[in-house]
């Protein structure tokens, strides 16, 4: 009987599968903790950080900087002496022609309009300026004809200010200099998101512009609860960021988090909103993205709605939306343009791509090379039949087209426009034929990465998508070691990261995990219009109704 018993018991291979697929999860989370404190120790060292704008003016130098005397020649040499070297700063001096009062105008090549300085403000400063400007310099501002014009006490924020792209003017007698807003900076038109175009929605995407894009904001209805907030970052080289929100709406413990983090950066430059993104997010180890990334105004003032807050750099046509859960990424603005059925269908059907994107090769891998018998006995003919002359094991096959798709899509997207998806069809049909006929891959596989391909191609955020590729050669690793216990583990861990995963405070899964019916009419399915009365309670919003 004894005997019987252990007939039936599997073998030593087994169970060596079983200890080792007990074992990887605890390695990993051992390594994982180990990583981040290690790391992380020096993370909270952020300095002095981001300085907060009021009214987006910048902050003044303090009390002992050097100030204005009054005497021109001696202001005008202290101001050549700091900015006069750069080849892009031009000194137009002047005389007036009915007082004799001698002036400069100041400005940078390129960054203001020049018909504006010769036309308006040369030819008010030469022939319009007042004899009897007062030397008060509230007074003085106020006879100047000028909308956007601000008085500077002190020479070093004068300075900073012509480099920050102000047009500047000293007069005599005068114990300040007068900063004038000409814009006039070339910046391209506002177009279509390259990387969010939708059949039905608004062809309008942010610029490089700060200005421009808060503008955008302003102009997609009338409202007073849209609040911005001005801050400046960079100890070499400052910009402005803005954040955004609706005042009555947003939980103002999500605000004064996002301030924070924004008032602790500290970096020579900030040169795209990604620097903002990977500073402040809760988990840099995470391979997931925490902040979500967008072109578009119309996606920005619908999560403001939500009780997000949104931050725009400029010099960067892409703002930030925090907090972000994972079902975000795969949602669409086109699903709320759509009737409830088309935009529920197509959030479906972008859900099933996601996991096949994720798991399409893990499981081809696990089926051959483990579990052949879990596939149809037809089917799993064929796929014999195929893969007869193949001479490298499923692992090696899949990587080999898995890289070369890899490097198609890479070449698509840096090659011209008219012919990066020419190249990058025609490649992966060349490629994929000449591989199967050398007998280098079956092609049944290639069926299955294309697949893998084309799914990944449906998730609307890039950088969602970028995700998934790089933990598909992860779950291919896995499949490839444990079989199908490896490619189950795989899909476990990530859940498990996920779960523990946060987006300032607000849980990566929600309203997954934890568990909250009342926001699932938003999430695998949308709701009628007339059924989404409410906000999401994960947001822990001001005001809780969206429509009374």
């Amino acid at each position: 009987m004894f005997g019987m018993i252990l007939s039936y018991m599997p073998g030593w291979a087994v169970f060596a599968q079983a200890g080792v697929a007990m074992l990887v999860p605890l390695l990993l989370a051992y390594l994982y903790k180990s990583l981040y404190r290690l790391v992380g120790s020096g993370r909270g060292q952020i300095g002095h950080g981001a300085r907060t704008l009021p009214h987006q003016q910048p902050q003044a130098l303090p009390e002992s900087s050097t100030r204005f005397t009054g005497d021109f020649h001696a202001d005008l040499q202290a101001v050549k002496a700091a900015i006069g070297s750069n080849s892009d700063v031009h000194f137009r001096e002047f005389t007036n022609a009915k007082t004799g009062v001698q002036g400069v105008l100041i400005h940078i090549d390129g960054m203001q309009s020049d018909r504006l300085l010769s036309m308006e403000v040369m030819q008010f400063l030469m022939y319009e300026l007042p004899a009897d400007l007062p030397s008060s310099v509230k007074a003085a501002g106020q006879r100047l004809p000028f909308s956007e014009l601000k008085e500077e006490m002190y020479i070093g924020d004068f300075n900073r200010s012509v480099l920050f792209g102000h047009a500047a003017i000293l007069i005599e007698g005068q114990t300040c200099g007068f900063l004038v807003e000409m814009p006039g900076a070339p910046s391209r038109t506002a177009d279509e998101p390259v990387s969010e175009a939708l059949l039905r929605g608004p062809r309008l995407g942010f610029t490089e512009v700060l200005g421009e894009n808060t503008a955008m904001l302003r102009r997609q209805g009338l409202s007073d609860q849209l609040e911005m907030k001005s801050f400046r970052a960079g100890t070499v080289i400052e910009r402005e960021i803005v954040v955004a929100y609706m005042k009555d709406i947003v939980n103002p413990d999500l605000l004064d988090e996002v301030k924070n983090r924004i008032g602790k950066l500290n970096m020579d430059f900030l040169a795209e909103s990604g620097y903002i993104e990977q500073l402040v997010e809760d988990n840099y180890l995470s391979p997931f993205q925490q902040l979500q990334n967008t072109e578009r105004p119309d996606r920005v003032i619908a999560a403001l709605l939500e009780g997000r807050v949104a931050i725009m750099l400029d010099g960067t046509p892409f703002a930030l939306i925090a907090p972000v859960t994972f079902s975000m990424l795969l949602q669409s603005p086109e699903d709320y343009y759509e009737r409830w059925l088309p935009g529920t269908l197509l959030r479906l059907l972008r859900f099933a791509a996601s996991f096949l994107a994720l798991m399409a090769p893990a499981l081809y891998i696990s089926f051959i090379s483990f579990h052949p018998g879990l596939i149809p006995t037809e089917l799993a003919i064929t796929i014999i039949k195929t893969r007869q002359g193949v001479p490298f094991p499923s692992l090696i096959e899949v990587l080999i087209l898995e890289v070369s798709i890899e490097i198609l899509r890479e070449a698509g997207i840096r090659l011209p426009k008219p012919i990066g998806p020419a190249m990058g069809i025609v490649g992966g049909l060349i490629i994929g034929d000449a591989a199967v006929q050398a007998g280098i891959v079956s092609p049944f596989l290639v069926i299955t990465v294309a697949v893998t391909a084309i799914s990944s191609f449906s998730i609307p955020m890039y950088s969602a998508g970028i995700t998934l590729r790089i933990l598909r050669f992860v779950g291919m690793l896995f499949a490839s070691v444990l079989g199908m216990y490896g490619t189950i583990l795989f899909f476990l861990l990530i859940c498990c990261h996920l779960t523990k995963l946060k987006s300032f405070g607000v849980p990566y899964l929600t309203p997954l995990s934890p568990f909250r019916l009342s926001d699932w009419k938003d999430l695998f399915f949308r709701a009628p219009m007339a059924l989404m009365k409410r906000r999401p309670l994960m947001m822990k919003t001001r005001q809780k109704q969206r429509k009374r």
